[in-house]
């Protein structure tokens, strides 16, 4: 037998302290329930109040189970939205969520989540970077789109949060000087790599996932298809992620050296496979940093704190300062979305490309040290 429709009862209730507020009381099941949708105050009239408890008419009444909470929406997003991103992705998110937004929000009834009370929350928020508070805003925003999608909820009200990413400190970047240095310290294959990753702008994930047959010798050209995260293979971050790199000869040559040196040269092997697993997976770049390049940069007497992601603000500051106008920097960093002028109305042809990143090789000399075959092994 079909549930019959109902409407509920909105009434107004008299408050011993403060202000009066408006209740809303429905049949759930078995159940009389009530719920407190507020007071007079923030609802003047009746009319206000039943506009604002339209959604829980709506969800008295469907034929699937209701999502009331912020926390149980959040379980209904995980369940059916999570295994669409990638493993790295959804272990970030669901590391915000129990670290930052869970513990203030779960409780709260979804009609409850207001645009000021969020940003408030984030405003007030001295342990997040701005970075950080912008992520987890997109995410409340994403959450509540689901929460759309599957008729939860009739509006998302972390629209009007407003919640900047910029930076509060610049990003550190690499002279030429402290590169060479930096450089001399290291042994392949982090020399080789550091210096891929310097001259071409590749995001870690990019530089790892790279193999022999990406590398077009003859055409001067890299080609990027994949990335890998964690040991995951993905696909690329954006379109604009995908466009070839020019490969000029001067890095053409430093790849040419180590494939002649190193221990996995074969087209199908990754340019940075780890002996540790016989060459079918590249190092871990979070361990390549701490044992390896941040030890050589405080060998080389550099202060500033290392990460893979400095060298690609790195190779685009350099770039720009070896004269490339900004619509070619644009194109070798991949950017998809500098401004929308750039990125819809002005392309970046090859030639400049390979003439931006030939200056930047030639600024940049390799270090003339050769690599036996058995140091390979004693750096992993």
């Amino acid at each position: 037998m079909s549930r019959r429709y109902q409407e509920g009862c909105l009434y107004r209730e008299k408050r011993k302290a403060g202000s009066d507020v408006w209740v809303f009381r429905y049949r759930d099941g078995q159940h009389n329930r009530k719920e407190l949708i507020g007071t007079v105050e923030e609802f003047l009239t009746k009319s206000d109040a039943l506009r604002a408890c339209e959604h829980l008419r709506r969800d008295i009444n469907r034929d699937v189970s209701s999502v009331r909470t912020f926390a149980e929406l959040a379980d209904h997003y995980i369940l059916h939205e999570l295994p669409r991103k990638t493993p790295y992705t959804g272990e970030v998110y669901r590391g915000y969520l129990n670290t930052w937004i869970l513990p203030k929000w779960e409780q709260y009834p979804l009609f409850k989540v207001k645009a000021v009370a969020v940003e408030s929350w984030l405003g007030e928020n001295t342990d997040l970077a701005p970075g950080s508070k912008a992520k987890v805003r997109n995410l409340m925003h994403a959450i509540f789109n689901h929460a759309m999608r599957w008729e939860f909820a009739s509006g998302n009200p972390i629209t009007l949060v407003r919640q900047s990413a910029k930076r509060t400190k610049v990003p550190e970047v690499l002279t030429a000087d402290e590169i060479a240095d930096l450089l001399s310290e290291l042994r392949d294959p982090w020399r080789t790599a550091l210096y891929v990753a310097v001259t071409t702008g590749l995001r870690v994930s990019e530089l790892l996932a790279l193999k022999w047959e990406d590398v077009e010798f003859a055409a001067g050209e890299i080609r990027l298809s994949r990335g890998i995260v964690r040991q995951h293979i993905g696909k690329m971050k954006t379109e604009a992620s995908r466009k070839p790199l020019p490969l000029g000869a001067g890095l053409a040559d430093v790849l040419t050296r180590w494939r002649g040196c190193c221990p996995y040269n074969q087209d199908a092997d990754y340019i940075f496979g780890s002996p540790d697993k016989d060459g079918k997976q590249p190092y871990w770049p979070t361990a390549a940093m701490e044992k390896h390049v941040r030890p050589a940069a405080t060998r080389a007497g550099i202060q500033k704190r290392i990460g893979w992601h400095t060298l690609r603000h790195t190779f685009g500051t350099l770039v720009k300062s070896q004269g490339a106008d900004v619509a070619t920097t644009q194109a070798l960093l991949r950017h998809a979305n500098v401004s929308i002028t750039m990125d819809r109305y002005v392309q970046a042809v090859t030639p400049a490309k390979r003439e931006a990143q030939s200056r930047l090789v030639k600024s940049l000399p390799f270090p003339a040290v050769p690599t036996p075959l058995t140091d390979v092994a004693a750096t992993v």
